[in-house]
């Protein structure tokens, strides 16, 4: 059984599913999730988890991303991009400089209305779906984190301009294009979108389906394989005695004494820093921690006797006992 993450490169022509689905028949595994949706005719970067790891989707989705995207000035089509109907065209009368103080006014953040041609549910219905049989509902504005914008180039005569944007979950790229067509006054549409970046992951070390293919057959899959404990890999690291072993298995608490590793878990958690902690894990758990639970405990990963990661454990600092979050066995 395969457990681990695979750095997919989503190529144009198939949607997320479509990837989870050959990866499926690929792997002849039916526990598969992916990380992020990226629309059929954008590409790059598709985090696929696998087996134990599709535990993880949830935290890989909260990961900033970056993107490379061209706006086409002076057309808005009803899905914001290329593919859709043309509503408009319009003259483009601006210059560089102009695009660029849109552009950059857009960085930090802003409330961003979702576009029609959207998987989210309103009442329980896509929005896309409705939007395909000619209904537009009012959509509530949802605030949007744009760490960085930069353009790298803009073509005068084809009226394109070529940004990287950072940003975090939830940002519709082509509605934020649009709305800086809308600024600028000659409107815009998104022309091509690839996402080069989530979070770790990034599209230099990506694979695409038919790569994937080939490892499996050769055998070398498990070369590109991130392990699930990879990801927490800022946590310090516990090895439970032999002794115990049993208790992780199922899942119970377990006390300071129970360690192998005593003496390294206590340096590690003199120097632990707490921030760094708390920042990736309030996006882990289900619950948000108050921050005096929060300043109490520091989360480990834990080890069985052999090796063999468990999964990710709270130590409370006062009473010294491990708590359970989460199980991978």
């Amino acid at each position: 059984m395969i457990n681990g993450i695979i750095n997919i490169y989503k190529e144009k022509g198939y949607t997320s599913h479509d990837v989870v689905a050959k990866m499926r028949g690929i792997l002849r595994i039916k526990k598969i999730g992916h990380t992020g949706t990226l629309d059929p005719d954008a590409e790059g970067v598709l985090p696929v988890c696998i087996g134990k790891a599709t535990k993880v989707v949830d935290l890989i989705v909260e990961k900033d991303k970056t993107y490379e995207a061209i706006l086409k000035l002076g057309i808005v089509t009803d899905t914001q991009d290329m593919t859709g109907e043309i509503l408009r065209n319009s003259s483009v009368d601006v210059s560089l400089d102009q695009i660029t103080e849109v552009v950059e006014s857009f960085i930090g953040g802003y409330d961003q209305i979702p576009p029609m041609y959207s998987a989210l549910k309103v009442e329980g219905k896509k929005l896309y779906e409705l939007a395909r049989q000619g209904k537009e509902i009012e959509r509530k504005p949802r605030w949007v984190d744009i760490h960085n914008i930069q353009i790298l180039e803009y073509d005068s005569l084809e009226y394109e301009v070529r940004l990287r944007i950072v940003c975090g979950k939830g940002t519709y790229i082509r509605t934020l294009l649009y709305d800086i067509g809308e600024i600028l006054g000659c409107g815009g549409t998104m022309k091509t979108l690839i996402r080069s970046r989530v979070g770790g992951f990034e599209v230099k070390n990506s694979l695409r389906l038919s790569q994937v293919e080939q490892h499996v057959s050769q055998g070398t899959l498990g070369n590109y394989l991130i392990k699930v404990d990879d990801m927490f890999l800022s946590y310090p690291s516990v090895i439970v005695n032999e002794k115990y072993d049993k208790l992780i298995y199922n899942g119970n608490s377990f006390r300071l004494e129970h360690l192998d590793n005593i003496e390294e878990f206590n340096e590690d958690i003199v120097h632990n820093n707490d921030d760094e902690q708390n920042n990736e894990l309030i996006l882990y758990n289900d619950d948000i921690l108050s921050s005096e639970i929060i300043n109490t405990n520091v989360f480990v990963r834990v080890y069985d006797s052999k090796g063999v990661f468990i999964g990710i454990y709270r130590y409370d600092k006062i009473d010294k006992i491990f708590h359970t979050e989460k199980m991978f066995l």
